[in-house]
């Protein structure tokens, strides 16, 4: 693997639940665990949330970012959570820079703090909240392009210390959730899993194959029933762009009762 880029989408689960010891979250939690004693330590983090879409590229860059809780309806201690990590400034800066050189309109926020698809995963894989995160929104519209070129464009930062995480969810149907499952819901969730692991993990595709497959996502079996709207799905179009290969690990785990799994883009070691 030739580009230094290190890269994870992961599946963050519902809400705040993770935090919660919901049963339905306990493989992901262990799941993050390992990723997160597998990966070397980051010496500062981005991460593309599936919960922030603005009107162009924008990135935080707030010294000390507070936390936004973008959900409902969750026990009092969910709007208590704390993870008190510290902001970027100067690489949400250089960010923007690269995003606006490569012809990406660009904006940076001094105010947004992070919403629960970044301080969930991050409290879960590095409690201490010592690393360094800054926040990529997603690009309203949702274009697949757009986001694959977001990620392409990052890959200018050329520091093998970062991570970039990308924060959605391999399968997101809110109405399937919490409805009892079929053997067609069941098949339409593997089926879409298969395409998706496929796509991401196979060595035998070539780059080209690879990028269209990810691009023309909604052809792949049951695309819409898994992803009705596909916002928790480009934060994976923004890794693969960044990336540019086959995953060098995947994870294939059940969330919320529903089979789901997350990527690592990691160089060999030397």
């Amino acid at each position: 693997m030739n580009n230094p880029c290190r890269a994870l989408f992961l599946s963050h689960g519902g809400g705040p639940l993770p935090l919660l010891g919901d049963p339905a979250h306990a493989e992901m939690v262990s799941c993050l665990h390992e990723i997160a004693e597998r990966v070397d330590r980051p010496s500062a983090i981005i991460v593309v949330s599936a919960h922030w879409e603005a009107r162009c590229a924008t990135v935080t860059s707030v010294s000390n970012p507070n936390l936004i809780y973008d959900y409902s309806g969750f026990p009092s201690e969910s709007y208590a959570i704390k993870y008190p990590c510290p902001g970027n400034p100067s690489l949400a800066k250089s960010i923007a820079s690269l995003l606006l050189k490569a012809g990406i309109h660009t904006d940076t926020d001094e105010t947004r703090g992070l919403d629960h698809g970044v301080f969930v995963p991050l409290k879960i894989m590095y409690p201490e909240a010592d690393i360094p995160c800054v926040q990529l929104s997603l690009i309203k519209g949702l274009d697949p392009t757009a986001h694959m070129v977001l990620g392409r464009a990052l890959q200018e930062l050329a520091d093998p210390s970062l991570l970039l995480i990308g924060s959605g969810f391999s399968f997101h149907n809110i109405n399937a959730f919490f409805a009892p499952e079929t053997m067609d819901t069941k098949t339409a969730n593997n089926s879409f899993e298969h395409w998706l692991l496929e796509t991401c993990s196979n060595q035998n595709i070539s780059e080209e194959e690879r990028s269209k497959r990810l691009l023309n996502w909604e052809t792949a079996p049951f695309a819409r029933y898994c992803h009705p709207r596909e916002e928790h799905l480009l934060p994976l179009l923004v890794c693969y762009g960044f990336a540019a290969s086959a995953c060098s690990e995947f994870y294939e785990l059940r969330i919320l009762n529903k089979k789901s799994s997350m990527y690592l883009w990691e160089p060999a070691k030397q």
